[in-house]
């Protein structure tokens, strides 16, 4: 069926007018030891909605039988879910079902909201056309988009995080897109004044998931003084520390650990050309540390022509002339980006109550 988002939906028999607070299941395949922006979207938010009264529920892979996805392990695809999130959303009666990705937990989830005929919502996170092409060439970009368009159509919104991936979806044929950006928590991430790594400065640091989507290597080759300083884990790990022995790779960080190696940082680069966002991005610049980027969506949306980021076709101009960015003026670009507002933007996309 060509979806267009409205094809008749009712909502559990728990959803009542007048209720001021909601039941909210959140279903999502990527969960923890996983460490990325989508986890860290998702917790953040269920915190929030928390925090605004709202009873906060996941359906995740932890607890699940589960095989990790060829070529990405640290993703675990849940085995025949249907059965225990039945019961989940028959105990929880939410009164929203918002499914976050689309994996196994998500299609199963998909398919119980249609046979019941409960309104649900989606996000698109992840830029999967690009991902999938950049692993397997062979796979046509426009069989990708024709699968998603299939498991988004029937959702009451499809989430995304910013206008212009928005209309690059609807030129896709996707019609039922709504905006849900992104913000960063100030207070965790923050300045720390006497930050610092035992490497030569300039410290050029990354941050995020080392796979070959990320395109790490076009930081890596470049020539830069002091050291480039890399953060997380990932399957081509292994990989770069072979082929750049000069780079320090500090694998996974959390917690003030994380915002010290960010406040560290004297230039945070971000060579990904595939995020739909780059919530890292935001991270870095909380804790006062300017960006450089190529001008590509999810860093041109993130700072748009605000002068606290440096982004460039040619990847070592933008990291040299980012040196010259006040760390105090990343931070007040930051501030200016609250979770809060974020998430008041996920609940006014959410169905509205029906009688």
């Amino acid at each position: 069926m060509k979806g267009t988002g409205r094809f008749p939906t009712r909502v559990p028999k728990a959803r009542q007018p007048k209720a001021e607070t909601l039941k909210i299941l959140i279903v999502t395949d990527a969960w923890a030891p996983q460490i990325n922006g989508v986890v860290r979207t998702l917790e953040v938010l269920g915190k929030e909605l928390s925090a605004l009264g709202h009873e906060v529920r996941y359906a995740t892979p932890e607890g699940r039988f589960s095989i990790p996805l060829p070529t990405y392990k640290e993703i675990r695809l849940s085995i025949l879910p249907r059965r225990s999130l039945e019961k989940l959303i028959d105990d929880f009666k939410p009164d929203n079902i918002h499914i976050a990705t689309e994996g196994t937990l998500g299609l199963a989830a998909r398919n119980i909201c249609i046979r019941r005929r409960l309104a649900f919502t989606t996000a698109y996170h992840s830029r999967f056309p690009d991902y999938v092409h950049v692993r397997f060439p062979i796979v046509p970009k426009s069989l990708i988009y024709r699968l998603l368009r299939w498991f988004h159509a029937p959702a009451y919104a499809m989430m995304v995080a910013t206008d212009r991936l928005q209309r690059e979806l609807q030129s896709h044929g996707f019609i039922n897109t709504r905006i849900w950006s992104r913000g960063v928590d100030v207070e965790k991430f923050h300045p720390i004044a006497d930050a610092d790594m035992p490497f030569p400065r300039p410290i050029w640091l990354y941050v995020g998931r080392v796979s070959i989507e990320k395109n790490i290597e076009a930081f890596l080759s470049l020539d830069l003084p002091g050291s480039k300083v890399v953060v997380g884990d990932g399957p081509v790990r292994a990989q770069l520390e072979r082929k750049y022995p000069a780079a320090h790779f500090l694998g996974t960080k959390t917690g003030e650990d994380l915002v010290r190696a960010y406040s560290a940082g004297d230039v945070f680069v971000f060579p990904s050309k595939t995020d739909t966002f780059g919530l890292v991005v935001l991270e870095a610049l909380a804790c006062g540390t300017p960006v450089a980027a190529y001008p590509v969506q999810g860093p041109q949306d993130v700072v748009g022509d605000a002068p606290i980021a440096v982004l460039d076709d040619d990847l070592r101009d933008a990291c040299l002339h980012a040196l010259e960015i006040p760390g105090a003026d990343a931070r007040a670009f930051a501030m200016k980006n609250s979770w809060r507002v974020c998430t008041l933007q996920f609940l006014a996309n959410l169905p509205p109550p029906q009688p």
